[in-house]
């Protein structure tokens, strides 16, 4: 990386020593712009403190020396850096032995970099640019600001390297196998790396070859198990379409299946948009109308394209589904991002009106906004069982960042002012919403390395940390939320809060449980959190629900309410630790009409399965599922009687549906 030392001249700032190709050699530098033009150092950095791993093969170096104490704002996300992907660390300490203050990989628009942090008066600050992804050359801004002053951190994190994760795109801390501990999952064109998280808190390290890959995830990444085989399949999203890759019966081996279709692919989701028990995918196009692809029942997956986001320059970037009307199905709202005067920059949401029919209530809604973003984080913020957004800006052409507090009526208010998002200066296009500290309040990871600590009122005090945004899970089944950034899991150091973890097994409805409504109600009120495959922009995160109860000693009653409209209650669930719903297994009624009881015997049982008063329900059909959802009897004989002559050993689901439209499930257990 070489300065243009013209453009200094020309702005009248000090000429500059080009001696900045190793950390010993570092220019020194003062707040203003910067051109360089390539970068081609010799000293490659070896502690990462922004995301995406390692492979950067060049690096330059510079050194800051603040005459105060200021909040820094380092940013290349500038006109002149246009097309040009950045990525840079933020040391304190010496070359020898450096210590991360903050560093960034994609935190503003179009591939740049920016991150936000406070220095301390005279202190040296060691800035590395490295080649990660470009050794083009582009512009980079330091900037002083007074001091904000830092909340004391609710949560710490420590970080631990993983010198085993190997891989080009390492997006997603996801559970892979069923098991319901988050994995780390890390991708390249031919291979699929997958260290599996054990009970005992070790991992194993298992690298899957595949064939080389048509359309990496360059953009995104979603995961779930569209065939419902047990084993989680991924979505791969590039600047030239979709791939997907579908895992065997085993786990062991997947199989690419990449379509002809051309999309300028960025957010991917897992979702059932049509609500027939099968996860469908979606995927924004920048360029075009959005596309789907439906589901068969069988795995395979059909293309569509309009109907869900027609604008015909796209301009959509970050999708996400969610239930914002508490009426059982899943709704998209669209974060958009295209500048000028391009109707095509106005954010989207679209209510689903059932069986797969959406309605565009963007204006009706108030949600439709011209900010540049890239991404939204939606979550519950004042615990009153509406879900709320949290639009995050990548540019402030447009405007910046909405806190939007959802009236429970259909629309939106703008309650930003006072907020703290309106006095939050940090660009990103990754927004994404956990309880990380457990306190039962939602948060926000996004820009300027921080994290927003939702105080369940609607306001957010910004503690900074320092990592970027990355996959978020939990990693080592503690309760408490980790975040991924490439090689490096930087594990919650957990503080005193009470929580839950609520893992999902769908039966009639998808397996993992994606668009299932989790509540939890206790002395706080009420928490609501959403199932969903591909939030914020590019990650994938933990498909398990995370609830924080604070000081909390209890929870009164859990509900879930899945896509298939079945609702399971527990009652009193045991706190601190993980509890795994399977659909159907705790019915909200244990069939009681007309004041009779309608019940199953024997149960554990043999050859036969008697349903008691079952001439009370009028039935249409019997229907029996395994634990993976998968229905190995159907009949509409009218029999309380049921043979289960050909069934293996185990547990199943049997599911009633009536003349009415009501369904009733109970579980029972095959010897």
């Amino acid at each position: 990386m070489k300065i243009n030392f013209t453009f200094f001249l020309l702005l009248g700032m000090p000429w500059l020593s080009q001696a900045q190709n190793t950390c010993a050699t570092a220019s020194l530098i003062t707040a203003g712009t910067y051109v360089v033009t390539a970068v081609d150092g010799t000293e490659i950095p070896t502690l990462i403190c922004a995301g995406n791993g390692t492979g950067q093969t060049a690096a330059e170096w510079y050194k800051y020396i603040p005459t105060a104490d200021y909040t820094i704002n380092l940013t290349t996300d500038l006109a002149a850096t246009a097309g040009v992907d950045t990525r840079f660390h933020v040391y304190s300490g010496t070359c020898g032995a450096p210590v991360c203050v903050a560093g960034d990989d994609d935190g503003g628009s179009g591939l740049t970099s920016t991150a936000s942090f406070n220095v301390t008066t005279g202190t040296t600050y060691i800035i590395c640019f490295d080649n990660r992804w470009s050794s083009t050359g582009f512009s980079f801004e330091l900037t002083e600001h007074p001091v904000v002053v830092p909340v004391t951190p609710p949560i710490t994190f420590t970080a631990n390297t993983f010198p085993s994760i190997s891989g080009t795109y390492g997006l997603a801390s996801t559970d892979m196998n069923g098991d319901f501990l988050d994995d780390i999952v890390t991708v390249s064109a031919s291979s699929v790396q997958i260290l599996y998280q054990q009970i005992s808190g070790a991992y194993v390290t298992t690298n899957i070859p595949t064939s080389t890959t048509m359309f990496q995830p360059s953009w995104s990444m979603a995961i779930g198990d569209i065939d419902k085989n047990g084993f989680n399949d991924m979505l791969y999203g590039s600047g030239n379409g979709v791939t997907f890759m579908k895992a065997n019966a085993t786990g062991t081996a997947y199989t690419e299946v990449s379509g002809s279709e051309y999309i300028f692919c960025q957010r991917t989701n897992f979702v059932d948009i049509n609500n027939d028990g099968n996860l469908d995918a979606f995927s924004c196009h920048d360029i075009d109308p959005n596309v789907y692809y439906l589901n068969d029942g069988s795995g395979n997956l059909i293309y569509h394209q309009g109907g869900l986001g027609d604008h015909p320059e796209g301009g959509n970037y970050g999708s996400i589904w969610t239930d914002y009307d508490n009426d059982g199905d899943q709704d998209l709202f669209i974060a958009k991002c295209r500048g000028g005067s391009s109707t095509a920059k106005i954010n989207e949401l679209h209510r689903n009106d059932g069986g797969g029919v959406f309605t565009d209530v963007s204006a009706a809604s108030n949600m439709a906004d011209p900010i540049q973003t890239w991404s939204s984080a939606w979550n519950d913020f004042n615990n009153d069982g509406w879900m709320d957004a949290a639009i995050g800006a990548s540019s402030t052409d447009d405007g910046t960042h909405k806190l939007m507090k959802n009236n429970g009526d259909g629309t939106f208010s703008n309650v930003t002012a006072g907020s703290g998002w309106d006095t939050n200066p940090s660009l990103n296009i990754e927004h994404v919403s956990f309880d990380f500290d457990n306190d039962g309040f939602a948060d926000v990871l996004g820009g300027g390395n921080k994290i927003m600590f939702g105080n369940g009122d609607m306001t957010f005090d910004p503690v900074v940390y320092a990592f970027s945004s990355g996959s978020v899970g939990d990693m080592n089944n503690d309760g408490f939320l980790d975040i991924r950034n490439g090689n490096t899991i930087y594990m919650s150091d957990k503080n005193s809060n009470n929580w839950i973890t609520i893992n999902l097994q769908g039966i009639q409805s998808n397996s993992n449980g994606i668009g299932a409504r989790v509540e939890i109600y206790g002395s706080w009120g009420k928490q609501i959190r959403d199932i969903r495959s591909g939030d914020g922009f590019k990650y994938m995160n933990t498909l398990n629900a995370h609830f924080g109860i604070g000081t909390a000693t209890g929870i009164d009653s859990l509900f879930i309410k899945w896509p298939s409209g079945q609702i399971d209650q527990v009652n009193n669930p045991t706190i601190n630790a993980p509890i795994t719903i399977v659909e159907g297994s705790h019915p909200l009624s244990l069939l009681e009409v007309d004041g009779k009881k309608i019940t199953l015997y024997p149960n554990p049982t043999t050859d036969y399965l008697t349903i008691e008063n079952f001439d009370l329900l009028g039935a249409t059909s019997i229907e029996i599922y395994t634990q993976l959802g998968e229905r190995v009897l159907e009949t509409q004989k009218k029999d309380s009687k049921i043979s289960l002559t050909g069934l293996v050993s185990g547990r199943y689901f049997l599911v009633i549906k009536t003349k009415n439209g009501q369904k009733y499930s109970e579980s029972f257990i095959k010897m």
